[in-house]
């Protein structure tokens, strides 16, 4: 898909929830459960909010039994007709979206409780922005946390020069951030890629409207050990979209500053290749994955430090080292 594709607005009818809690889903069963608490604990009720799970076609387990166990009627459940991936589902998930806000949490990411209330509190205290997000905290499969992530800011409020920001990193989960559905409508949902889709979001999202943000932690992203050893990984696709990412997010900074933008992004995602080659040596021994990640960090970005680390890996491959 070459652009966004389109969001149908959703008729502004009397009675529709503020909140669109949206929860795509794929072979997750053992998490998922947690997921869904996290949100019913803080429940609204009904007319405030909408819950649905969006099965992509899940193998793993009766996820419609799941939803209905743990939701009692509470939770409404969608099942793709076949499994369509991570974009589709998104766009699945937004077009089914009644509420005014959409929080798109994956079923393995949790909310911690407060969030829908300080989130919420954003969009009445600046009415203008587009978007609002929090900090979070990263945990591993077993929830155990494995860091925190850094302020933007120590205080509620609107993003000074967000799109810059944004749009020379990634800074943030889908856990974390809540769109005004009417910005799907107006600028169309994710694309693209299937690795850093995201960010090209936020950066789309920075460039059209003013975005709030809270210091508090409030959301919780799940990375997962095996990731590493995913397709995306192996194969270098990972780097190769995120270089598209970073060149579609061109587009959206001002003329004068892209040069500055590019040349920060390459450089931060290089490293950060340098160092997934590494991970990939030291869980699969794999070489081909390895010498994959280390050429796409090399097309990015080289300076003295990548060649001296792109050489202490070769030297442990050579050696067979970890």
């Amino acid at each position: 898909m070459k652009s966004p594709p389109i969001i149908k607005p959703y008729p502004n009818v009397p009675g529709r929830p503020t909140w669109s809690v949206m929860i795509p889903a794929y072979n997750c069963a053992h998490l998922l459960p947690q997921t869904l608490e996290s949100i019913l604990i803080q429940d609204p009720g009904p007319e405030h909010m909408q819950i649905m799970v969006v099965d992509d076609a899940s193998t793993d387990a009766d996820i419609e039994a799941l939803v209905n166990e743990m939701g009692k009627g509470r939770i409404s459940y969608y099942r793709q007709p076949q499994n369509v991936g991570s974009l589709k589902n998104f766009e699945t998930c937004i077009n089914l979206s009644e509420g005014h806000l959409v929080h798109i949490l994956h079923g393995d990411d949790r909310v911690k409780q407060g969030y829908y209330d300080k989130i919420g509190s954003l969009f009445q205290q600046y009415p203008g922005i587009g978007a609002a997000f929090c900090r979070y905290d990263t945990i591993d499969e077993s929830g155990r946390l494995l860091w925190t992530h850094t302020l933007e800011m120590d205080h509620d409020g609107v993003l000074d020069n967000w799109l810059l920001k944004i749009a020379s990193k990634q800074r943030l989960q889908f856990c974390t951030i809540t769109v005004k559905r009417e910005v799907y409508e107006n600028i169309g949902g994710y694309y693209g890629v299937n690795y850093g889709e995201d960010w090209e979001m936020w950066a789309r999202i920075a460039a059209h409207y003013k975005v709030a943000y809270s210091p508090e932690i409030l959301a919780e992203y799940r990375m997962h050990t095996d990731s590493i050893s995913s397709a995306s990984f192996g194969n270098a696709n990972n780097i190769r979209d995120i270089r598209w990412v970073i060149n579609t997010i061109q587009n959206f900074v001002p003329v004068q500053q892209r040069k500055m933008v590019y040349k920060a992004a390459s450089k931060h995602y290089a490293h950060y290749a340098l160092s997934i080659a590494n991970l990939i040596w030291h869980k699969t021994r794999d070489k081909k994955s390895t010498h994959l990640q280390i050429c796409e960090a090399l097309k990015m970005h080289t300076d003295a430090s990548m060649l001296i680390n792109a050489m202490k890996i070769y030297t442990k491959m050579m050696i067979g080292r970890v």
